[in-house]
């Protein structure tokens, strides 16, 4: 699934899904926020693996791996 973040107009960030599981996220999103970086994953892991590594932050840690490995397809969320 793809994933988005953006960058908010005091420097604070957004990541988040895109398409409709992100629109709550977007919603909150203050008027001026840019998307700055778009990203496949196929899990919530590998997702924040991959921000991680954009953002130069070191090795994503979590504290639930069997939860967040697994797919978005396993959990339902096809698209």
């Amino acid at each position: 699934m793809k994933h988005e973040l953006w960058l908010e107009p005091d420097g604070c960030q957004t990541f988040c899904l895109a398409g409709a599981h992100g629109d709550g996220a977007r919603a909150l999103l203050p008027e001026g926020s840019k998307l700055v970086w778009e990203v496949e994953a196929e899990s919530y892991f590998e997702a924040m693996t991959r921000y991680y590594s954009y953002m130069d932050w070191g090795e994503y840690q979590t504290d639930f791996p069997e939860q967040d490995k697994m797919s978005y397809r396993e959990l339902g969320w096809d698209s």
